[in-house]
């Protein structure tokens, strides 16, 4: 019993150390704060430690674990319960640590993307976020965000529009060469 207990505990270690850093990331653009997103992840984690019998063993363990923190942060943000851990001038804050690869963070214009996604509704932002920034398909951003793909397609038109209605973020995606 207690061989397969830490078996367990070895194969979940490994999943959070492999995922640790899409999770936060995922997190982060879902609840705009650094400290709300690092709650969120490490709150998902417990829930899923307990399950993790269950879902080690689905299909796509990291889907399963997706769903969990996009139901998390719904949950959180239906009761408007809000949390100020940090001051809003976080200026001293050390910021997320981009992958190497993420061309949109190599982009200057990155904190100006963050605001203007923090400015979309909660569904549209998670539709916008997982869609694009995640690439996952329709389907699967149905899945984790528990909706039709039609209300997917919805939510990210919508949310794509109201970023396409921002002055300064249209300016700068149209400007000479700074378009990726």
């Amino acid at each position: 019993m207690g061989d397969r207990k830490a078996a367990r505990d070895s194969e979940f270690q490994s999943f959070v150390i492999g995922r640790w850093p899409r999770l936060l990331r995922t997190a982060f653009l879902l609840t705009g704060e650094q400290h709300a997103a690092e709650d969120l992840v490490q709150s998902t984690l417990e829930q899923v430690y307990v399950a993790w019998r269950r879902v080690g063993s689905a299909d796509d363990p990291e889907a399963y674990v997706r769903r969990v923190m996009i139901n998390a942060h719904a949950r959180k943000h239906r009761r408007r319960l809000r949390e100020f851990l940090a001051p809003r001038d976080d200026s001293g804050l050390a910021r997320e640590v981009a992958d190497t690869g993420d061309r949109i963070a190599q982009a200057e214009d990155r904190d100006a993307l963050l605001s203007a996604l923090a400015q979309l509704p909660p569904r549209q932002r998670e539709a916008v976020v997982l869609r694009y920034w995640e690439d996952l398909t329709e389907t699967q951003t149905a899945e984790a965000m528990g909706c039709s793909v039609g209300a997917v397609k919805s939510n990210a038109a919508k949310g794509i529009a109201k970023l396409r209605a921002i002055p300064g973020l249209a300016e700068m995606v149209t400007q000479g060469g700074r378009s990726r």
